[in-house]
């Protein structure tokens, strides 16, 4: 996905899409203002709740603590996420940074070389539970306005982007996503792999005032071949914070202490 785009401009002039009058939004413009919807334009932390359902009962689940910030040198999101539940899994780390995910095990005292795509929790990935930037990492080639469904089964009017990967490093190949034509809300995004197969639906939900912009604190994540095998993010406990450059080292994740 080889696009070089410059930093993003300020957080409030993404989210109302300030154009010049007359001007109609281009499809990455777009895809920018709805990722300053998702993503603060700061260093932050929050807690990630995964919980993942079989036919209607609950199979599994995971918490995560998430501490993330914008490489000022290509603007994608690093990120450091520690378990702290369940039990079996506290204290293990994942190490996003750039183009490498690293897992460490305190157990073993061992880092291992993950890949994006590999699930970390029923439907979500490791690359779904880190913070990204998608306009880094995708080219938006056509917008189409049209009426979608959110996740509540309301009708909304929005634009059908469709996202190609621009650099090696996207998790996935291909993205339609669904951009309230309003509001630059993200709606609803299906992901495919290289050969085309729909390998996920994601329904962006409860939007709630976080850091003075209405964002997302739930996402709920289908199998594109099992509908009833359903993986649902919370997101909770938002705090805007530093996030020391060492904590983003692989070298480090040893020695990191949470706080």
């Amino acid at each position: 996905m080889k696009i070089r785009l410059r930093l993003l401009p300020p957080l409030l002039a993404l989210a109302t899409l300030a154009l010049p009058a007359g001007a109609a939004p281009s499809p990455q413009e777009i895809l920018i203002a709805s990722d300053a919807v998702r993503n603060p334009d700061f260093p932050f932390g929050l807690t990630n709740s995964l919980i993942e359902y079989r036919q209607g009962k609950q199979t599994d689940s995971s918490t995560l603590a998430i501490y993330s910030k914008a490489d000022p040198n290509g603007g994608q999101f690093r990120s450091l996420v520690r378990y702290t539940a369940p039990a079996r899994d506290a204290n293990k780390l994942i190490l996003f940074n750039g183009k490498d995910l690293w897992f460490y095990d305190p157990a073993s005292k061992a880092s291992i070389r993950l890949s994006p795509q590999q699930r970390l929790l029923g439907q979500a990935s490791n690359g779904d539970v880190v913070t990204v930037n998608l306009a880094r990492d995708y080219q938006a080639t056509s917008a189409v306005e049209e009426d979608t469904q959110d996740g509540d089964r309301q009708t909304r009017r929005s634009h059908r982007l469709s996202l190609s990967a621009s650099t090696p490093d996207a998790t996935y190949a291909r993205i339609d996503m669904w951009v309230d034509a309003a509001s630059a809300r993200p709606l609803k995004a299906r992901f495919y792999s290289e050969s085309g197969k729909l390998l996920k639906t994601a329904y962006y939900r409860r939007y709630q005032t976080v850091f003075g912009i209405q964002r997302p604190t739930e996402t709920v994540i289908i199998d594109g071949l099992e509908p009833d095998w359903v993986t649902v993010m919370r997101y909770s406990d938002w705090v805007k914070r530093e996030v020391p450059e060492t904590w983003l080292q692989r070298d480090y994740l040893p020695r990191f202490k949470p706080e």
